[in-house]
Parts: structure tokens; sequence; C-alpha cells
């Protein structure tokens, strides 16, 4: 059955409102469009949770930097739609910059200390728009539980910092990464690389797999698990952002002189113009 597509934030209210009034637990999957399986499976995680399954689809001008790719980022909404009546999906919400962001908008929402390493490194200002665009989203929707996926780890922790410092009424969510059968983490952005150039991707997925085996075989040093993730990654891309092995909560290496007993090894990384990122825990997940 198609969901039902709505474009107006006060209609949203509305529908988030009547689904609570009668009973129902409202679920929500904020998306920028351009759908592929791995943000179907954030829908199939609040299967269980949820009564009314909202994804919404916006490129959010925010978040991009002037040298990204906010203009050739995919728009394929009508295919976005067909998908989530297929998986479950009862309401898009697909709003328009202009709805989001009135003439005069003027207000944003920082979180601090984790959003100063790794991507808020090479991409200045971008966590600032991401947490303004979902707390906007979590303020029309209301109390809900809101799944994410952590190949954005960086910004799942950033959002989930979000919600308990400012005492939201939100459950949040992490789902795994899906992968294609080789080991490539889906992204929308893969529809940018050519055969030979998504060949090349998979050197970050090899790289994150040289990590794991370390850690496996008993290596708790960050730098040499890093070291091994980019030995991989190096001769596969274009440029390199960052290879770091870091803690999973703050985002930082670990102290000096400590044995950690979980760490997450974060890349981001360049093929043509097309920049992907991937990750992998080591340890006990705290999901």
């Amino acid at each position: 059955m198609p969901p039902r597509v709505i474009h107006d934030p006060v209609a949203l209210r509305a529908a988030c409102d009547a689904a609570r009034a009668a009973g129902q637990r409202v679920g929500l999957v904020p998306t920028m469009g351009a759908l592929h399986q791995g943000h179907l499976s954030l829908v199939a995680a609040l299967g269980p949770l949820t009564d009314l399954r909202v994804l919404t689809i916006f490129v959010n001008p925010l978040q991009f930097a002037p040298t990204d790719d906010l203009e050739r980022y995919p728009r394929t909404l009508d295919d976005d739609v067909a998908l989530c009546g297929s998986a479950g999906v009862d309401l898009v919400f697909a709003p328009s910059p202009a709805a989001m962001y009135p003439p005069g908008f003027q207000t944003h929402v920082e979180v601090e200390a984790v959003t100063q390493p790794l991507e808020g490194e090479f991409r200045p200002g971008h966590f600032r728009g991401v947490t303004t665009v979902v707390n906007k989203l979590f303020n029309l929707v209301g109390p809900c539980a809101a799944a994410f996926g952590t190949k954005d780890y960086q910004q799942w922790r950033v959002l989930g910092r979000m919600v308990q410092d400012l005492s939201m009424p939100v459950e949040m969510v992490g789902c795994p990464i899906v992968r294609e059968a080789d080991g490539l983490a889906l992204s929308s952005r893969n529809r940018y690389l050519s055969p030979t150039d998504r060949a090349r991707a998979l050197g970050l997925s090899r790289g994150l797999r040289a990590a794991e085996a370390l850690w496996a075989a008993g290596e708790r040093d960050a730098a040499r698990l890093a070291a091994a993730a980019h030995e991989h990654v190096a001769p596969s891309v274009d440029r390199i952002d960052y290879v770091s092995a870091v803690d999973p909560d703050t985002l930082q290496a670990p102290p000096a002189g400590t044995t950690p007993t979980r760490l997450v090894v974060l890349i981001a990384a360049h093929i043509g113009t097309t920049r992907l990122i991937d990750n992998a825990e080591l340890g006990a997940s705290s999901h």
C-alpha cells in the first residue's frame, strides 16, 4: 500500500499527534532520499517498536559546505515513495527547503566536543546543519522512536548526545551497517561510482577487516590498528581525510597507557569526486 505523502510541516505534526491520541507509537526515519536497502533496514528495525512509521526525505542544505555535492545529490522522490510502500512506511514527509527554513530563519542547534574531530575537521559546519534539521524533525514529529544507521557513526553519536543533553522524548535506535555481498557499505553516493571506482572502494572494507583481524589477535594499540586499516585504504583511493581508531563515545584517541576494551575505526576517503565513509566497531557494542 503506498504511503501518504505530505509536504507541509503543520500536516506532519497533526498526523503524528493524531496517531498518539489514538494510542499509537510513532517511529521516525530521517533521510535525504535516494533510498537503498540500508534505509529500509531502519524502517524494519522500527517495525516491532512502533505503529505509525514516518520516513522523511529532505536534502538538507544546512549540512552541505560550499564545496560539497548539494546540487548533484540524487533526488529520486517517486522511486523512493514506491520503495517506502513496499517497506511498511505509513507516511512520507518531503518538505521543500522553504518549508523547513522560512525567510528570516536564524536558529541553530550545536553539539560541542563530539562534533569537533574527524568529520568536524574536514566538514566545518556540517554537524550544525544535521543537529538543526533533526531537532526540527523531532519537534514536528513529537515523542517517537527514531532509527539511524551507524554507518554515519559520528552523526549517530552527535545526535545521541543532543537527545540526552536536551532531554528529548526520543528513543534512539541504532542500526548496523548494511553491506553488499563483497563488503561495500551501502550509500546513496555509491551511484556516482563507475564499475572501476566501485572496485577501488572495496579498499575501505578491506582496511576495516584488517583492523578487525588485528583486534581479534589481541592488538589494543589504537595507532597500530589504524595503521593496519590505512595500509589497505591508501592504495585504493585518491585522497584520505582520515583513518582513525578512537573511543566510541568521545571519538578521541584513548588515553595513553590505557588498554581499551572498545574502539571504533573510522574512514573517510575520496575516489574521484565521490567521498565515502565507513567504520567498524571493535569490542563490545554499546547499541
